[in-house]
């Protein structure tokens, strides 16, 4: 008797990228923090900057990281989710706060912080330089950020400022550039993939779904 070989069935949905709407998001939140850094906005308007970064940045943020993990793009995700959360202490830390006043507890944070962003921007120059670079910069700014929050003086928050400028331009390019991209099905505007990122998008689709088997919610174990 011929014996039988059990097929396991395995279907993906098709979804929506989430990274437009998380780059879009991100740079305004970064434009937000840039301009109260460097004055451009009033310091007693600051626990406005904290509501929107509250109410607007950290839903959207939100809703970019749900699709990212949806989308299997593990890294992605958990950068988005990273700084989902981080808008969201950011925010109240300004809201709650009196216009001005240092916090040694927000400084130190953001040397974590700025350390783990440095991990995923290493992790990511293999495939990703260009979220390499905005993960550069940010770990500038918070570094900057920080020290001024244990005892720096005024010019390094400003310093800090402009580097959050930068970052927003950079974010505004890249939510341009993933939102023509998923629009036309191939890379019009640079983002200087490279490897399996690449490929990922370029490549036959069939040599991805051969490893679909050992990704997370597929495999048994994480």
């Amino acid at each position: 008797m011929d014996g039988h070989v059990e097929h396991a069935r395995i279907v993906l949905r098709p979804i929506g990228s989430g990274l437009p709407l998380g780059f879009f998001s991100f740079g305004i939140g970064m434009l937000l923090l840039g301009c109260s850094a460097i004055g451009w906005i009033p310091l007693l308007e600051q626990k406005h900057v904290g509501m929107t970064l509250m109410s607007f940045v950290f839903p959207l943020e939100l809703l970019a990281t749900i699709f990212g993990f949806l989308g299997r793009d593990t890294l992605g995700a958990t950068t988005l989710g990273l700084f989902t959360t981080s808008w969201l202490f950011i925010g109240w830390s300004d809201y709650a706060s009196p216009p001005g006043q240092k916090a040694v507890s927000l400084g130190v944070y953001l040397f974590g912080f700025g350390a783990v962003a440095l991990l995923l921007a290493v992790l990511s120059l293999g495939g990703k330089p260009f979220f390499s670079l905005l993960l550069g910069l940010a770990v500038a700014r918070m570094v900057l950020n920080g020290y001024y929050e244990v005892g720096g003086t005024h010019e390094w928050l400003k310093v800090s400022g402009g580097f959050g400028i930068a970052l927003a331009v950079l974010a505004f390019y890249g939510g341009v550039a993933l939102g023509l991209e998923d629009a036309q099905r191939r890379e019009v505007l640079p983002l200087f993939r490279r490897g399996q990122a690449r490929e990922a998008l370029q490549g036959d689709y069939r040599a991805q779904l051969e490893q679909l088997e050992s990704e997370p919610g597929v495999r048994q174990q994480l």
